[in-house]
């Protein structure tokens, strides 16, 4: 791994994908990842979703009872439009993250290559400088109707990545609402905490800071700039968003440092691209009061049992008898 930094230069882009068009989105990508590269950027986070969209404000035509035609059809869009891991996608990101000298997390829609061929997952992607993938986070539980097009991940899918810029991991929009699922990170030593989401509240900055000086970590927060003219004039399901208004997604990234200092952001209402050069030494200062995972634990009260096995509907096993 080499000798480790002890400041970090890293980038949150807020800007929106081509929506429901993965290559021109993974061009955007691309071309955004080579723009960041070039000002000596260590890491870089895109928002939740990105690739290819976050579908806020569309009901895939479904009401508790049934589903329509044109919901299915519109499912079945995005699903061609989402990523398999890997695949020529995933290599091109790769690509674009070694020429770019830099590691790279962006959220994704997962397309179960291995097991259903139909489910759907929000994944949050880790690449290295050399364009390896380095490994995935299926979101826990989506939120709401997320639920109806995406399904669940497992423990198995939660990493925090030891690298030479820091301990890297995090979790998806609400799911950093969930406790126990913070505490996870936690334990693992997570340094540079990333949250990417599509939450463009005042509140979820709140959320940002105060899982900054939880974890006693540094905490990127990262969303899409996203208007209604910029979906698909063909997309079926668009009399949906009539009634909703032209921002449909207002930003709101952000980048706080392990004492809920405000680093750069929030940035709201346009495409834009923050900056911070991290100063890792900061994370011990931190932990000299208020270490969770260390001595302001009580693991002889409260204690946290993660399973990390991955789950399948199919397992299958030989006939052979045991010798």
């Amino acid at each position: 791994m080499g000798e480790k930094f002890q400041t970090v230069k890293v980038a949150v882009v807020q800007a929106s994908p081509v929506l429901f068009d993965r290559e021109a989105t993974i061009e955007k990508t691309c071309r955004l990842i080579r723009e960041v590269g070039d000002q000596g950027v260590n890491l870089v986070l895109f928002p939740e979703a990105f690739i290819p969209a976050y579908p806020r404000g569309l009901g895939f035509g479904a009401v508790v009872g049934s589903r329509s035609a044109a919901g299915r059809r519109t499912f079945e869009r995005y699903w061609a439009n989402a990523v398999q891991v890997p695949s020529p996608a995933t290599e091109a990101l790769g690509k674009a993250a070694r020429e770019a000298g830099l590691y790279l997390a962006i959220g994704i829609i997962e397309r179960d290559s291995r097991f259903s061929q139909g489910t759907l997952y929000c994944t949050l992607l880790y690449f290295s400088p050399n364009g390896e993938l380095l490994g995935k986070h299926r979101k826990l539980k989506p939120t709401a109707s997320e639920r109806l097009i995406w399904g669940e991940g497992d423990g198995s899918t939660m990493p925090v990545l030891e690298t030479a810029i820091g301990r890297i991991g995090g979790l998806i929009c609400w799911e950093n609402y969930m406790p126990l699922a913070r505490m996870a990170m936690y334990g693992k030593g997570v340094e540079i905490y990333l949250a990417p989401t599509a939450d463009h509240r005042e509140t979820w900055h709140s959320t940002l800071r105060h899982i900054a000086c939880e974890g006693r970590c540094f905490v990127l927060g990262c969303n899409q700039f996203v208007t209604k003219d910029m979906y698909p004039a063909d997309l079926e399901g668009l009399d949906d968003l009539d009634e909703l208004p032209e921002i449909m997604c207002r930003g709101g990234s952000a980048i706080i440092s392990p004492f809920g200092e405000v680093l750069a952001g929030p940035l709201y209402n346009q495409e834009g691209i923050l900056f911070a050069d991290l100063d890792l030494s900061e994370i011990a200062r931190g932990k000299f009061d208020f270490d969770v995972a260390g001595h302001y634990a009580r693991p002889d009260v409260f204690q946290l049992v993660v399973n990390e096995r991955p789950f399948h509907p199919v397992v299958t096993k030989n006939d052979e008898r045991e010798k």
